[in-house]
């Protein structure tokens, strides 16, 4: 009778050890590309920046000039001289095919080292997702700099550049098991650090307008959200039709 209850207690504490699913069954998934404390808050902050991208898009679309705002910044910016416009060049360098390719690779083998693979398929995925997210809407809106052919709105470097930082972010909120608070202030960080740095790279060497960067800004803290619970989504339900298969096999 003692070894019967002793049997049975085994799997009933192993139950204990990590996250359950519906019905209260141990999942054993990995860790969420979104903590928890997070994904109200980043959820509001997608749907104000997807007001912000279709607000811009209405209000400069077809047009070939700088708006009010853009007016009023772009004279401090623009035109930077040495040694600035060095940093402004190593800056738009990280945007361009060879420099993304590089920093994508960096962030998806810390993924895997530090055994995070959602992560590492949102940091590949999600962030090569913001950036044709970005070009489709250059032809939608169709917003021009330095002629016709140059489409300005978004910022394709800008998007590129926000979004491997709040991926970077997420892992690292997760990673460091930080609170709501600390982890809100990382995130935001990240992101208007890398947004305005990428941003400044841009409107300095005149490949974009101010608004076109905050747009580019905008575009990913929609589409990385967005990509993360879709990715969560998917490996979640993959991983409990897994468990039921390996379930049935063992009765």
């Amino acid at each position: 009778m003692l070894g019967a209850v002793r049997k049975m207690a085994v799997p009933i504490t192993a139950g204990h050890r990590g996250p359950t699913g519906r019905g209260g069954r141990v999942t054993g998934r990995p860790t969420p590309t979104v903590p928890p404390q997070l994904r109200a808050w980043l959820g509001l902050i997608a749907v104000l920046a997807a007001a912000a991208v279709v607000v811009l898009g209405v209000l400069y679309a077809g047009h070939g000039r700088p708006g009010m705002v853009d007016r009023w910044v772009q004279p401090a910016v623009d035109g930077v001289r040495p040694p600035w416009r060095q940093v402004a060049l190593a800056m738009d360098f990280l945007g361009e095919p060879a420099g993304a390719a590089m920093l994508l690779l960096a962030t998806a083998t810390a993924c895997l080292l530090l055994r995070r693979p959602r992560s590492g398929v949102l940091a590949v995925a999600g962030v090569g997702i913001t950036v044709g997210m970005a070009t489709l809407l250059k032809h939608l809106v169709g917003r021009t700099i330095h002629g016709d052919g140059n489409l300005s709105y978004p910022s394709g470097h800008t998007a590129f550049a926000t979004a491997l930082a709040l991926v970077v972010a997420l892992l690292a909120t997760g990673r460091l098991g930080l609170g709501r608070t600390a982890g809100r202030l990382l995130v935001l960080a990240s992101v208007l650090v890398a947004g305005a740095a990428m941003g400044w790279a841009q409107v300095a060497l005149g490949a974009h307008y101010p608004t076109d960067a905050l747009g580019g800004w905008c575009t990913a803290l929609v589409v990385i959200p967005a990509a993360a619970w879709l990715i969560d989504g998917a490996a979640d339900r993959l991983g409990d039709r897994a468990a039921d298969a390996g379930r049935r096999e063992r009765r």
